[in-house]
């Protein structure tokens, strides 16, 4: 059965290109540009790639708009800073043969985060519902987006190559933006911290991460990231406090 691959990009001009001969086994390629100013449309079309372009609104929009331009029986999502190996391109084969009864596909991924390979800490196996078959998915939320499965969701075993978080400078920009939506959304949703709330969250998520999905497997590694993401659990649930007492986040 037909399976193209669909990458959405804002501005990927160091990754699509490796990330497009990752994905040269597929059979059609194609680029969700939210109109980047760099020479990322240039750079996907001179590597065979489709391109349209959509304005940006949400990351389920994104995927939706997808989903309803590309014509295919399978749609693999892959991110631009995401390698797909060559093991995972025969096991994708493999479950799209149209012998299966599956409606997704749930694919593992390897996160290399500052550089380093993560295993601990629940960076992996970190299961992203990447590979739908088309119509029968939805994506739903604005940020840290879901996809909706009409039907049965199987895992495969090869991972994607996530090279996740280049630096340190990108990991605090990237966890205020998460952040800023996180909130948001609790708020929404009713909740109301007590003062204490941010704290204890804090420590439950530094514990969760570094024993009960062993962190410490990664050492000073898996310290410092289980800290980091203590850190900003408890600064999402002083944002809520802060858009409760009508401050500005």
């Amino acid at each position: 059965m037909n399976v193209t691959a669909v990458v959405l990009t804002l501005n990927e001009e160091d990754n699509i290109e490796a990330c497009l001969a990752s994905l040269a086994w597929a059979d059609h390629r194609v680029i969700v540009d939210s109109f980047s100013n760099d020479c990322t449309v240039e750079l996907a079309r001179r590597a065979g790639a489709e391109v349209f372009q959509h304005p940006f609104q949400n990351y389920a929009e994104q995927h939706n708009v997808a989903l309803e331009r590309v014509s295919a029986d399978w749609i693999l999502f892959v991110d631009a800073d995401e390698r797909a190996t060559p093991d995972l391109a025969t096991e994708v084969r493999t479950v799209t043969d149209g012998s299966r009864p599956e409606a997704a596909w749930a694919v593992p991924r390897h996160n290399y985060i500052f550089g380093r390979l993560t295993r601990g800490g629940g960076w992996y196996p970190d299961y992203q519902t990447r590979l739908l078959r088309r119509g029968r998915v939805r994506w739903e939320r604005p940020v840290h987006e879901i996809a909706v499965v009409d039907g049965a969701i199987g895992y495969l075993k090869s991972p994607l190559i996530h090279n996740n978080y280049s630096n340190p400078a990108d990991f605090h920009a990237r966890q205020k933006r998460y952040n800023a939506y996180d909130a948001e959304i609790l708020y929404n949703e009713g909740a109301r911290p007590r003062r204490v709330t941010p704290y204890l969250q804090a420590l439950r998520h530094f514990w969760w991460r570094l024993i009960t999905l062993k962190g410490y497997r990664d050492g000073l590694h898996g310290l410092r990231l289980c800290t980091l993401m203590g850190y900003y659990e408890m600064r999402k649930y002083q944002r809520v406090a802060e858009l409760i007492e009508g401050r500005s986040i």
